[in-house]
């Protein structure tokens, strides 16, 4: 059968004098003679036995030659007690953040395995605040909601911080694992026009070329599934001077709005800050979202279709413009739509897709 083990983490911690004092009772050695012994006062001694003085490397080596135990043997008893002390403390502090724990989303990230599961409230604070990279909630905060942060985030963030957070933090992690060139500008216009005729191929194709074309060009693509309550469709940032981030899901799942999301942060990338966090949650009110919609946009089909694209009649017709534009029939589709808002409309020519 097979055997499960259990960490074993004990809510106490074992005080290495303890065993100084065993040997001493065991050896009948006095505390004057073994003061003596060792060259440390009986004061030293009685703090060690009392766990108000630690062990130190010095005085483990004179424990070995009067004890006979390896110098290691206590070193590593006053290790394990300092961490465990540490371990202690810590929980403590953890315990008194369970307030945090209401706006993360920890089941979604144990069922996607990226935390362990746990139904104490420290570990999960703990598991969660590992996977963010930091060491205490209040450094969350600075990162991710601080005054100095927040002008140069996206305003629709604030509606749902911590799973927000989360989604993109997993698009970072997933960056960091891409090998990128150092970012050229002219290099990724010239994988955009690339990507661009990449929207006839099925995902198998046409996602390991576009992260392929992107890396070269310095930025990471990643590929996350959307979270509940973050309504967006993708995300940009730097990660560094030299390599950028574009973070996608499958939120609407059709294939016009996936590519079109692409093309969004690909804008942002080319003509924005590179302080500022995008996201992409259809704000129409705010002039650089509307600059990288435009950007998109005329990307994949120039402004100078749309009145012959308005006027479509029939699935050949589609066909003929998308054949003529190099592009998938569903981003001629969503066009057609949006100029006309017949939503149901050719329809059938989009793709979905789906996670696998």
């Amino acid at each position: 059968m097979a055997k499960k083990l259990v960490e074993f983490s004990p809510d106490y911690a074992v005080i290495p004098g303890e065993s100084l004092k065993e040997f001493l009772e065991f050896s009948g050695m006095s505390l004057k003679e073994f003061s003596l012994r060792t060259g440390l006062t009986q004061q030293s001694i009685i703090r060690i036995i009392k766990g108000e003085q630690p062990i130190t490397p010095d005085t483990a080596n004179r424990f070995e030659l009067v004890t006979g135990t390896p110098a290691r043997f206590w070193n590593n008893l006053e290790s394990q007690y300092q961490e465990q002390l540490a371990r202690l403390r810590e929980k403590e502090r953890l315990e008194g953040e369970a307030e945090w724990l209401k706006i993360i989303p920890f089941k979604e990230l144990t069922l996607r395995k990226l935390v362990q599961p746990s139904t104490e409230t420290f570990s999960r604070v703990r598991e969660c605040l590992k996977f963010f990279g930091v060491s205490d909630v209040s450094g969350w905060y600075e990162i991710w909601q601080s005054p100095e942060v927040a002008p140069r985030r996206s305003s629709c963030f604030d509606t749902n911080p911590g799973a927000a957070a989360t989604w993109i933090r997993i698009g970072e992690l997933q960056a960091a694992k891409i090998i990128c060139q150092a970012f050229e500008k002219t290099r990724f216009r010239e994988a955009l026009n690339k990507i661009r005729n990449l929207t006839r191929e099925e995902p198998a194709v046409f996602i390991p070329e576009m992260t392929a074309l992107c890396a070269e060009a310095g930025v990471a693509l990643s590929l996350v599934k959307e979270f509940p309550k973050v309504p967006w469709s993708g995300a940009s940032r730097w990660l560094s001077p030299e390599k950028a981030m574009i973070l996608l899901n499958l939120r609407g799942k059709s294939n016009d709005l996936f590519w079109f999301s692409f093309f969004h942060e690909a804008g942002h990338i080319l003509n924005d800050s590179k302080k500022d966090l995008f996201i992409n949650s259809g704000d129409k009110t705010n002039p650089i979202e509307v600059r990288a919609d435009k950007f998109a946009a005329e990307t994949l089909i120039p402004e100078k279709y749309n009145a012959r694209i308005s006027r479509l009649k029939s699935i050949a017709d589609v066909h003929a413009v998308a054949k003529e534009l190099e592009i998938s029939p569903g981003i001629v589709v969503g066009r057609f739509q949006f100029l006309t808002q017949k939503f149901k409309l050719f329809n059938s020519l989009k793709t979905r897709f789906i996670w696998s």
